[in-house]
């Protein structure tokens, strides 16, 4: 079932509040309409009041033949039939009602009751005297002139049956248009920006913060932006440093080539320079892999305190450095979940960063504690610390702080590779100062117990 904020329910809610309006609407509208042009009008009634309240006067004034001379000027003025009946449906003139007409008495209406619209034939009315209805009435055929109009009933519901739906149904496109069509075309310029290299273009805000699939995507379109954004910037940014750390050794190695050195110094300095491009180039690719490939790596149980004492072991040959300025304050009961290969390359990259800008002396610690459902782990150096504006700045690409931390080698990619390798497996690193020197932190989902 879609989820409460889904697009589905504003749809059907839309759909069912269009359909329920426009038959409300058209009903009560059509019925009032049909009401109000199927009864005859105001000054139709005031015609055949009138003309009840002169035969009432013509028989109280001169009884029958008085109803008989009036009969004869109604016969002048309206083409039907006009009689006077009394309460007992007899004539009250002299001359008597045909079997024709009395049959006519049985389909008498009121003057307020509706008129029959279907029916060819016209009706025939009784109108009540005005000022003693039990004396009698005015029996007369409705003439055409009073009749309802049927053209005005026509115009009545070709609004009722075609302009008022059609007007709901325009405000339901408009409603649909702004739900469903605008933000496709929001969308559309977006990946339109994209297509012109505009990577700073984003989805309007308006769409951004809907809570349906459309706003979602809007988020989508926009995250994806930023990535491809980074990216390239990232690339761009890559590019213009290798070139430049690369140019140094080129420049030391034509250096050489050009000297008067003997053949063995010559070849030892080739093979030196040969290996730092080497590994300025793997890191280079390395980290390029790590920021394309975003797909989390798979994770196992791993003891941090036996993966510490494996790096330490190959740090201490390659550095000279004795173990116990090595120092572990984890015991055996610290276990996260992990990539073993990525994690050790992550901390042997923060070790081996330690090392470098530690001084003669220095002492590396590396402890922890359980938080929850995560490890805390922490690499303390005695390196003296960065500028607290620069913490950020170390894991970019190529920084290195050699103003601020003395050291002598190093292209700035291991702090980089590290993060990356870490995020990539649910972790997070950073760092801040201890006071001593730098503190790089660790948060590591911890192995269930």
């Amino acid at each position: 079932m879609p989820n409460r904020h889904s697009l589905f329910w504003r749809l059907a809610i839309l759909m069912v509040g269009f359909c329920l309006l426009m038959i409300g609407l058209s009903w009560s509208w059509g019925q009032h309409m049909e009401v109000q042009n199927g009864f005859l009008s105001p000054q139709a009634r005031a015609t055949l009041h009138h003309y009840a309240e002169e035969a009432e006067s013509a028989l109280r004034r001169d009884g029958r033949p008085g109803v008989d001379a009036w009969l004869a000027q109604m016969r002048e003025r309206e083409p039907g039939f006009v009689g006077v009946i009394g309460s007992d449906l007899q004539s009250l003139a002299s001359e008597p009602l045909s079997d024709v007409q009395m049959q006519h008495l049985t389909f008498l209406r009121g003057p307020d009751w509706p008129m029959s619209r279907n029916s060819k034939r016209i009706p025939w009315m009784k109108v009540p005297f005005p000022q003693d209805p039990s004396l009698g009435s005015l029996v007369i055929e409705l003439p055409q002139r009073l009749l309802p109009d049927r053209w005005t009933l026509l115009f009545w519901k070709m609004v009722t049956n075609g302009l008022i739906p059609g007007l709901l149904a325009l405000l339901f496109c408009v409603g649909l248009y702004r739900m469903l069509i605008r933000p496709l075309h929001q969308l559309r310029e977006q990946a339109n920006a994209w297509r012109a290299e505009q990577l700073t273009a984003r989805v309007d805000s308006a769409t951004t913060r809907r809570q349906d699939e459309f706003g979602e995507l809007g988020r989508a379109f926009d995250h994806m932006a930023e990535r491809l954004q980074g990216t390239v910037a990232l690339q761009q940014q890559m590019l213009r440093d290798l070139s430049h750390e690369l140019r140094t050794p080129l420049s030391r190695l034509k250096v050489a080539c050009e000297g008067e050195q003997n053949a063995d110094c010559l070849r030892e300095r080739l093979h030196r320079e040969i290996d730092c491009m080497q590994r300025l180039v793997e890191d280079s690719l390395q980290l390029a892999w790590l920021d394309a490939e975003r797909a989390p790596l798979s994770r196992e149980p791993i003891q941090v305190q036996a993966l510490w004492e494996m790096l330490c072991e190959d740090a201490c040959y390659e550095s000279g450095w004795s173990p116990q300025r090595l120092h572990c304050g984890l015991g055996a009961e610290c276990w996260v979940q992990g990539n073993l290969n990525s994690l050790a390359q992550a901390l042997e990259n923060i070790l081996r960063n330690a090392i470098r800008h530690s001084p003669a002396d220095g002492v590396i610690r590396l402890e922890g504690r359980r938080q929850g459902d995560y490890w805390l782990l922490w690499l303390e150096d005695e390196g003296g610390g960065v500028a607290e504006e620069e913490l950020e700045r170390i894991f970019a690409p190529f920084a290195r702080l050699d103003d601020s931390r003395p050291g002598d080698g190093g292209f700035g990619l291991g702090l980089s590779i590290a993060r990356n390798a870490l995020q990539r497996q649910a972790g997070q690193l950073w760092a801040q100062n201890s006071g001593r020197g730098l503190r790089l932190n660790m948060r590591l989902l911890a192995v269930a117990d």
